[in-house]
């Protein structure tokens, strides 16, 4: 484990929300879960901040891979597993997302085309920036593995810019905006 991975397992470990989700999560036993994305690399950005834990943190981004059902319905039975192991307010601020159906809705919602992936870390190298491509789970072992794809660099340096190996998000600018309205801190580096 790197220095920034050591740092940032003891982030997430003192934010009892997001070990909270992860304790949970984890008894569900799903097939290559992270929770991944905003509530991550946001806990770094208000310990760097001095924020208190789960500052702005919008929602806890679950995403798993199952690519033996692709139906909705079969999403749908994860989903309400999920939802059902949590009390409010997590029951609604868990959102499942199976990275194997991703590429089946992504260009009617997004606009953009998403060849299917193979697992949820292969995910997060198409996400729109390099800070939020950034997920960990919980193992058995009670260690945190985490998965960085662009590395932890930005994440600490508050630095938001896109990703280098996809073309410029067309949600870029509104998710430039709603980071910098929380944490106007933040470095964005524009396309």
């Amino acid at each position: 484990m790197s220095e920034l991975e050591a740092e940032l397992a003891a982030i997430v470990r003192a934010d009892a929300g997001l070990m909270h989700v992860l304790t949970t999560v984890r008894a569900l036993d799903l097939p290559d879960w992270r929770l991944v994305s905003g509530a991550v690399y946001q806990a770094v950005w208000n310990a760097r901040t001095g924020r208190p834990a789960g500052y702005g943190v919008k929602d806890y981004d679950l995403a798993y891979f199952d690519g033996s059902d692709l139906s909705y319905e079969a999403e749908d039975v994860i989903i309400k597993r999920v939802a059902a192991a949590f009390d409010e307010p997590f029951r609604g601020q868990v959102e499942v997302r199976n990275q194997a159906r991703v590429h089946l809705w992504f260009q009617n919602r997004f606009g953009e085309p998403y060849a299917p992936l193979h697992s949820t870390d292969e995910a997060l190298g198409r996400f729109v920036a390099p800070t939020f491509a950034v997920g960990v789970r919980l193992e058995a072992d009670d260690s945190l593995s985490v998965a960085a794809p662009f590395g932890l660099d930005d994440v600490f340096a508050l630095t938001i810019r896109p990703n280098p190996n996809r073309p410029v998000a067309k949600g870029w600018a509104k998710a430039v905006d709603s980071a910098r309205a929380r944490w106007p801190e933040l470095t964005v580096i524009e396309p």
